[in-house]
């Protein structure tokens, strides 16, 4: 009996942590749609059911992923400039969406209850509140902030560009189209750089908010 058991092969101790790895590593290597329970299982060496003392199914398994990498975001210390401040979040946000990027759709699109979820939500509005936005107003301009970030976000880690790609063949395509506009902006349609269209996004979120924002104040 004692070589039976000194032979047979020792099940990894579960736990919360390990499975989120488990299943960052499925992520990393088949994409999001590859997580299920025996994926994750099979990862790990373990049988699939063990998996439920843990997490409540592939749900389970995405919101523990999700709780994790929003869990891991340093948001910056306020400094007092809206603009600055507004654009820091955004900054710190797309850093930590991007640490996985294969994972990063669940970041920008998984809803969450946790606090986790709302650590980033409440970091914005507390500068839209001290910039002078009205409660309401506030959520507003947080709702178009969080749409515009995650869209671009989106866009930079599981879609291409809108005809975009530094691509050359692409290039002659658009030029050869026979549309007008789509003739003339064919060179910049055809390249994408993945820095300065972020930073132009925010720059221009952040304008527009702190804009509505001086407006409604005026009035």
């Amino acid at each position: 009996m004692t070589e039976a058991r000194r032979g047979r092969p020792r099940t990894p101790l579960l736990s919360r942590e390990s499975i989120v790895a488990a299943t960052l590593r499925v992520i990393d290597a088949e994409g999001v749609a590859g997580v299920g329970m025996r994926s994750v299982a099979r990862d790990l060496g373990v049988d699939a059911k063990s998996l439920y003392n843990h997490v409540d199914g592939k749900d389970g398994l995405l919101d523990a992923v999700t709780e994790q990498l929003l869990g891991g975001l340093v948001l910056p210390a306020p400094t007092g400039d809206p603009r600055a401040d507004l654009r820091a979040i955004a900054v710190a946000f797309r850093d930590r969406a991007l640490a996985h990027p294969a994972a990063a759709p669940l970041v920008l699109t998984r809803q969450l209850s946790s606090l986790e979820g709302l650590k980033p939500v409440d970091a914005v509005l507390a500068v839209l509140l001290r910039a002078g936005a009205a409660p309401d107003q506030a959520v507003r301009l947080l709702r178009m902030l969080i749409a515009t970030l995650i869209g671009t976000l989106l866009r930079e880690v599981s879609a291409a560009p809108a005809f975009g790609g530094d691509d050359g063949a692409r290039r002659e395509v658009l030029a050869a189209s026979g549309l007008p506009a789509v003739v003339a902006t064919a060179a910049h349609l055809a390249e994408f750089d993945r820095e300065a269209e972020f930073e132009s996004t925010v720059d221009l979120a952040v304008t527009a908010v702190l804009d509505r924002i001086d407006l409604r104040s005026a009035r």
